[in-house]
C-alpha cells in the first residue's frame, strides 16, 4: 500500500465519485428541478478530476497553497453558479460537505487495518474539505450579495422613471420610501432627462411615498433645487391630506415650492405655465387623422 494518502485516493477516484453520488442524490435537500443528475455528476467528476490534479501531500494542509488555485477558482465559480441558481447555502454546502463523506468513506475501507494511520488521515481529509465549504460558503455569500445589488439596482431604475407626458413637461412617479441613495438616482435621472429633452417643466409625483418625514421633505427640496439650477421648474403632486398635515406638523417650509394635491392638477398648472391650452373635441367629432383612416 502507498504512503502517500492522495495518491491512494486518486486510484480510487471511480470509487470515490459513486460513493459521492450516491450521498448526494440520498440527500433530501436535492435539487432535480435545478440541476438534472446527469449534470450534477458531470460537474462533480470535473470537480473530482481537479481535485486530484493539483492535490499533494504537501498542500493537502495549506489551503492557501498556489497549486491549488485551479480548484478553488472551479470550486468558486461553481458556488457563483449555484447562487445565481436559486441554491440555498445549505444545499451548497452540502455538496462539498458530501465529498468529504465520500472521501473519509473510501478512507476507512483501505485502512481498516490501521487505525492509527486512519484516524491521522481522516483529520487532514476533513480539514482540508472543512475549508474549501468556507470557501463554497464565502463565495456564495458574494454572489448572493451581488445578485440582490444587481436587482436592487433594476428595482430603483424600475420605480424612479421619468415620463415626458407633454413637449417641455416631464413627470416622474416616486413609489416607496425616499432615502438619500435614492434621491441622488431621482435626481440624476430627472436632470439628465431635462438635459436630453430641453423641458421646462417637472413634476415629482409623491402619490406612491407612504410617509413623508423631514428627511424625505429635505430630499424634496434638494431635488427641486437642482432642477431649478437646470433652468426648469419643479412642482411636487400627490400632496395627501395626511402628507399636508404632516408637514405643517414638522414645521417644513415648502412655501417656496409649487405643491399640488393630483398628478392632473400639476399637469394643469405646467400648461397654464408654458400657455397651452387643451380643449375637448365636440361630441361625434373626428379628428383629420381619424377621418383619414375611413
Amino acid at each position: 500500500m502507498t504512503d502517500s494518502i492522495v495518491e491512494l485516493l486518486r486510484q480510487k477516484k471511480k470509487q470515490v465519485l459513486t460513493t459521492w453520488m450516491r450521498v448526494q442524490l440520498a440527500d433530501d435537500s436535492l435539487r432535480e428541478d435545478l440541476m438534472p443528475n446527469d449534470e450534477l455528476r458531470n460537474q462533480s467528476s470535473e470537480l473530482l478530476n481537479t481535485l486530484f490534479a493539483v492535490l499533494t501531500d504537501a498542500n493537502l494542509s495549506n489551503i492557501d497553497a498556489p497549486d491549488l488555485e485551479p480548484l478553488i477558482s472551479m470550486l468558486s465559480g461553481i458556488s457563483m453558479s449555484r447562487a445565481r441558481q436559486g441554491y440555498t447555502p445549505r444545499e451548497t454546502a452540502v455538496y462539498i460537505f458530501s465529498l468529504k463523506d465520500a472521501l473519509l468513506e473510501t478512507l476507512q475501507a483501505e485502512l481498516t487495518n490501521d487505525s492509527q494511520r486512519l484516524y491521522l488521515e481522516s483529520l487532514k481529509i476533513s480539514k482540508f474539505l472543512d475549508s474549501l465549504g468556507i470557501v463554497t460558503f464565502e463565495t456564495f455569500i458574494q454572489g448572493r450579495e451581488d445578485i440582490i445589488l444587481r436587482q436592487t439596482d433594476e428595482m430603483a431604475s424600475i420605480l424612479t422613471p421619468v415620463v415626458k407626458v407633454w413637449d417641455g413637461i416631464l413627470a416622474m412617479p416616486i413609489i416607496g420610501t425616499l432615502d438619500s441613495s435614492r434621491t441622488l438616482l431621482v435626481m440624476e435621472n430627472l436632470l439628465q432627462e431635462i438635459v436630453n429633452t430641453g423641458s421646462d417643466i417637472a413634476i415629482l409625483d409623491i402619490s406612491g411615498v407612504p410617509m413623508v418625514d423631514s428627511m424625505v421633505a429635505q430630499h424634496l427640496i434638494k431635488t427641486v433645487n437642482a432642477t431649478r439650477l437646470m433652468g426648469a421648474e419643479c412642482i411636487i403632486s400627490g400632496i395627501r391630506p395626511e402628507i399636508a398635515q404632516t408637514i405643517v406638523h414638522l414645521g417644513i417650509d415648502l412655501s417656496n415650492v409649487v405643491t399640488k394635491a393630483t398628478l392632473a392638477s400639476a399637469l394643469k398648472y405646467a400648461f397654464r405655465v408654458l400657455r397651452l391650452e387643451v380643449k375637448k373635441a365636440p361630441s361625434g367629432a373626428r379628428s383629420s387623422e381619424e377621418t383619414s383612416l375611413f
